[in-house]
């Protein structure tokens, strides 16, 4: 179900699963090997110990702890591991060395990665963008036919971000940082129920997971064409989802999918659960991730 990678990459990606529905990736170019978003520490060493690869860089995408948790003991392990993260929120990152904001480019192996800052899901939340290898790994801003919630940033906010990410190849591959794909298509359809691409999709994801397969990477194309958080402004069926007029902005109607998706439960999660947890030591703000 998941998107293939171009056969002649110069990036080799390998996806890990984590935690109760993380994906950490490792980087792998002209020798060297780099994680994104390492919440476990023990799924990172176990797997680089298999392969017989050290470990040379981290990138973060955001400063949650299931996104940086295993941060402290890959250090330890690599005392001379880069941390690469977000400028405008170097402060919340443990480690970071090398802080990026919008435009701002580094290298892993001679293959070059683009930062774009997408704030919504947190104030300084980036994505890293691989031109040469089509890839894109967007943390939790963008997911398979879902985006983040709005813990730190408005609909108004999060909406330019996803248009950001939408202005890039078609062809890109994301590769976002939760399976989630097939509680997303569940909303999805329940929103735009006459979108023939979408419960074609769907029916792929459902059958993709069933046999434990993972839907990510997907292709950007494909999000064009089936999220509907992308396509907020697009289909007058999700303006009425969404409970806002034909007038209203585009990211109104995101706002308002957001706020249907979310419940009552929701937001509580928002509003009351998160800043609590935020307060909180980071490994056991990493158990309630």
């Amino acid at each position: 179900m998941a998107a293939a990678p171009p056969e002649r990459s110069p990036l080799e990606v390998v996806q890990l699963p984590a935690l109760s529905s993380n994906y950490i990736y490792l980087l792998r170019s002209g020798g060297s090997t780099a994680v994104v978003d390492p919440g476990d520490a023990g799924v990172v060493a176990a797997e680089l110990q298999r392969r017989g690869w050290r470990l040379d860089a981290a990138l973060i995408t955001h400063h949650h702890a299931d996104h940086t948790f295993g941060l402290g003991a890959l250090k330890e392990e690599f005392p001379d591991l880069e941390v690469v993260g977000p400028r405008a929120d170097a402060a919340r990152i443990p480690l970071v060395a090398t802080a990026l904001g919008e435009g701002d480019e580094w290298s892993l192996g001679g293959v070059r990665f683009r930062t774009l800052e997408v704030p919504g899901h947190t104030r300084g939340h980036v994505a890293f963008w691989c031109p040469e290898a089509r890839a894109l790994f967007p943390g939790d801003t963008l997911f398979g036919l879902g985006c983040g919630m709005l813990f730190e940033g408005d609909a108004q906010t999060m909406w330019r971000s996803l248009c950001k990410l939408a202005a890039l190849p078609p062809e890109t591959l994301v590769y976002c940082a939760h399976e989630y794909t097939a509680s997303n298509a569940a909303f999805a359809v329940g929103v735009n129920p006459s979108n023939e691409a979408l419960a074609a999709r769907k029916a792929r994801v459902d059958a993709a997971r069933a046999e434990g397969e993972p839907t990510v990477p997907s292709l950007l194309s494909e999000e064009l064409e089936t999220n509907p958080f992308l396509r907020a402004g697009a289909d007058p069926e999700l303006r009425a989802a969404a409970g806002v007029g034909g007038g209203a902005p585009d990211w109104a109607v995101l706002g308002g999918l957001r706020a249907r998706k979310e419940g009552v439960r929701g937001r509580l999660v928002r509003t009351v659960l998160y800043p609590l947890v935020e307060r909180l030591p980071a490994g056991v703000a990493r158990m309630l991730a």
